[in-house]
């Protein structure tokens, strides 16, 4: 008996040691602010955080503000800014995103990545020169998968997954416990708060439990043996309540402020083993795709993020080969532009007012317009003619991507010289063969240019002088015995079944031992318009009615047709175009829409709070279904920011909030057979949706529209027009060069007639001796040049890159400009060059003394 005295006693010491230790465990909260000149932000703002942190002393905030918004309050609060700069190194205050416009990041490219936190950092650091950027932390879901090298090349060493107040747009996944080292596409590692795999999503539709640590987050926390557990909310700016969760002894559950910094460095366990790769689906947004203006967005910032990249790439050739540069202040603006039109802000409220009488897509339209004509401008100079006046003499042709390039161009020239006997030569002095035709008033010449990496090639104009016949005819089409219309080049069989629509009812590639990429026995078309008309209550197709075939151009060398017909009454036309030698099938869509028929998955009156929404399940929506056999079960690989992800998803679809998945297409989608003999890529011109499941074919999302988030409806305005491409292929994305495709795409070789008396000599400026590489930029600052590489497609091992220009030095820096290391020029075949190597999916950033 006395034995079972002590063992109870014993039993009874342990529990209490227990609920003691339990209670003596601290808890604790990141409060902050976000927003900005752009995103909301009173004036009054600014005095409202010094007065609180004053009358608060336990309070300490992190800031997620837009950089410019300093530069107001410095003009129009002068005392509170005066008063907010002196705090502003305490430790009681971190700033915890610097980019410039808060970017949800997974939508553009990596590049525009990179200029959000450079020039936001600058922006900072004019107002608060001592600040230090440790933490990256966002109120909205701001992620994607490359951000762990990007963040710790500009020297900040942590980030946080949770966006708990603010996960309308999406979220992240729930993974893991108080620490976690996120390893991105890389390898490179950064110690990340995640959002905790018992952090669950709050009952209504925009919070994780973790918004205001109630008692059901932090039992959670404690349960999943967290030891330290933190919540977090970022208030939006012009919110007036002060401390989050309360104030001196009403702080909700005892909880302790903190910075972000603090946390990692002196609160929690410090390090991990819990290794994990956060993948591109990692990361789960739910915005209105598929809505007309989204769509619009997507395309106009697409097209000025290819232009910026163009122009600075040109500005630095052109300083190779001249020493004159175009002012940096240019650049600047350029960027900041663009940058504005990334704001998350102009993703998710396109419709809402952001200046006096102006929406954020109107001002979008503004910003990538303004951004469009610097760019062009540099691109024109960099192109212009050292002489005026005279008759063209040489045809100028611009690569500005890393790989050599032989392809289809086409010269525009006066046309009287279509009369003329006109012979194109190359720096050996080899005629070129070509095809020339009118078109209204212009001689075109079509020829196939070889264009050298990252430089130019230069075809000599000799009138009188032409010797070899005209380019031979690969590319015609005729009707079959079946009276479907057949369209052939050197590449490709297509066959139209004009009775469905026009739908493709045969992609033969010829040089892939002729290999069929239509799945017929799919119950969907290739190249079929389908959608749910929810008016209707019922699925239209354009297979529905017969099409009609055009030709708009006809070559010996290319081939575009035009399928026109209707979808439930609205006019559509589909443009392919075929190119001689090209693997790559050009397609284009536009649909003259008569009026604002509703499409999705049912008619919504209020979206507001409703977790299921019409908006999100792209197989109600109209889609462009491209059915394709690709050998057995398909495998799909997407391209990110500075990342490819193969897809861990059965399939693309969802209809709740709570359970949204990533079915992103950046700039390419590839789906190919698991046994990788076959794929077919599929390229568009702006960040949307695509298509896929067990019983749902591979597709292109085309059209939503109905009500969306908060209830806006979102309608059709005018005619949907995109730009699209596909690409059949062998092997893998990878050594199929699906990267390095779509680069090109992005990149078109830049045509331009010059006159007389300009140097004709061809030249490669940067070259690689291994495929798979990108150049994703070049800039100069203090005429020293930027030069950056990324590993798309090839391995780790040693590269070399040979340069046509003297470099004095090369080093091997940071994104923040921290040299890295100095790397040895040495002789390659003649030329300087110089050696590097760096992981798949990895960056380098080299500066270059001339």
């Amino acid at each position: 008996m006395k034995k079972k005295i002590i063992k109870f006693f014993g039993i009874c010491c342990l529990i209490a040691f227990g609920i003691c230790n339990l209670t003596a465990q601290s808890v604790y909260f990141v409060d902050g602010y976000h927003g900005g000149m752009y995103g909301h932000f009173p004036l009054w703002n600014t005095q409202f955080y010094v007065d609180n942190l004053f009358k608060y002393p336990e309070w300490k905030i992190c800031i997620e503000i837009e950089p410019e918004t300093w530069d107001v309050v410095q003009r129009e609060t002068p005392d509170a800014y005066r008063a907010l700069q002196k705090m502003a190194g305490s430790p009681r205050i971190e700033f915890t995103n610097p980019t410039l416009a808060q970017p949800y990041m997974y939508n553009i490219s990596g590049e525009s990545i990179i200029r959000q936190f450079a020039h936001g950092i600058d922006m900072l650091r004019k107002h608060f020169p001592d600040v230090k950027f440790s933490t990256y932390s966002v109120e909205e879901p701001c992620f994607t998968s490359a951000l762990p090298q990007i963040l710790k090349s500009f020297g900040i060493n942590y980030a946080v997954l949770k966006c708990p107040n603010t996960c309308w747009g999406g979220y992240s996944e729930a993974y893991g416990g108080e620490l976690v080292n996120w390893i991105g596409p890389d390898g490179t590692t950064i110690l990340t708060v995640p959002r905790y795999a018992c952090e669950d999503l709050g009952n209504d539709v925009w919070t994780t439990i973790a918004n205001s640590n109630s008692k059901e987050y932090i039992d959670a926390c404690f349960a999943a043996g967290i030891k330290h557990p933190v919540g977090m909310c970022f208030q939006d700016a012009g919110w007036r309540n002060g401390p989050w969760i309360g104030h001196g002894d009403s702080i909700k559950g005892n909880s302790i402020y903190t910075t972000w910094v603090n946390y990692f460095e002196n609160i929690s366990v410090g390090k991990t083993d819990d290794n994990h790769h956060f993948t591109q689906e990692s990361f789960l947004p739910g915005l209105m795709w598929g809505s007309q203006v989204l769509q619009k967005i997507a395309q106009e910032v697409r097209a000025s993020e290819n232009n910026m990249i163009m122009a600075e790439k040109m500005n630095v050739m052109n300083y190779i080969m001249t020493g004159r540069i175009v002012d940096d202040f240019l650049f600047r603006k350029a960027w900041y532009n663009l940058a504005l039109s990334q704001h998350h802000d102009s993703w998710i409220v396109p419709y809402n007012g952001l200046f006096p009488g102006k929406t954020w897509a109107q001002a979008i339209e503004g910003w990538t317009k303004a951004t469009d004509e610097i760019a062009s401008g540099i691109i024109q100079q960099m192109l212009s003619n050292t002489r005026q006046g005279g008759e063209p003499a040489l045809i100028r042709i611009v690569n500005t991507t890393a790989a050599p390039r032989e392809e289809l161009v086409e010269a525009v020239l006066p046309a009287a010289y279509f009369w003329k006997n006109i012979a194109l030569t190359d720096d050996q002095n080899n005629e070129i063969q070509v095809h020339a035709y009118l078109k209204e008033d212009k001689a075109i010449y079509q020829f196939v240019a070889k264009v050298p990496a990252f430089g130019f090639a230069h075809y000599h104009i000799k009138a009188g002088q032409r010797s070899l016949p005209a380019m031979p005819s690969v590319c015609h089409s005729f009707y079959d015995v079946n009276n479907d219309y057949v369209v052939e080049s050197d590449m490709y069989r297509i066959i139209f079944d004009l009775r469905k629509g026009g739908i493709i009812k045969s992609l033969i590639a010829k040089k892939m031992n002729n290999k069929e990429f239509v799945d017929g026995r799919s119950d969907f078309g290739f190249g079929e318009l389908r959608g749910f008309f929810y008016d209707e209550n019922k699925f239209r197709s354009n297979t529905e009615n017969t099409a009609s075939v055009s030709i708009s151009q006809h070559t010996p060398s290319s081939i575009t047709v035009d399928i026109t017909g209707q979808i439930a009454g609205h006019p559509t036309v589909q443009h392919i175009t075929l190119n001689q030698g090209q693997e790559r099938i050009d397609c284009s869509l536009e649909i003259a829409w008569k009026d604002n028929p509703g499409i999705g998955e049912y008619k919504s009156d209020d979206t507001y709070r409703a977790k299921r929404r019409p908006f999100y399940d792209d197989r109600y929506k109209l889609v462009l279904m491209l059915p394709t056999d690709v050998g057995g079960e398909q495998q799909v690989y997407k391209n990110a920011p500075f990342d490819v992800c193969e897809s861990r998803l059965e399939d693309t679809f969802y209809a709740n909030w709570d359970s949204i998945k990533h079915n992103i297409i950046l700039n390419w989608v590839d789906f190919s057979g698991k046994n990788r003999q076959y794929g077919l890529a599929l390229f568009t011109d702006h960040t949307t949706t695509y298509t896929h499941g067990k019983d749902f074919p591979p597709g292109l999302t085309i059209q939503y529209s109905g009500r969306g988030l908060w209830g806006r409806d979102y309608p059709i305005t005018e005619n949907t027009k995109i730009n699209y491409a596909l690409l059949p292929h062998t092997q893998k994305w990878d050594q199929a060069g699906i990267w390095t495709e779509s680069v090109n795409l992005n990149e078109p070789l830049v045509v331009k007639i010059l006159s007389g008396g300009v140097a004709g000599e061809s030249k490669s400026l940067v070259s690689f001796n291994k495929t798979g590489y990108e150049i994703t930029t070049t800039e100069i600052k203090n005429n020293e040049i930027y030069l950056r590489l990324f590993n798309a497609e090839s391995d780790d091992k040693p590269v070399a890159l040979s340069l046509g220009f003297a470099p004095s030095k090369v080093e091997k820096v940071q994104l923040n400009g921290d040299i890295i290391n100095n790397i040895p020029v040495k002789k390659l075949n003649g030329q300087d060059a110089i050696e590097i190597s760096m992981p798949r999916f990895g960056l380098t950033t080299l500066k270059i003394t001339i």
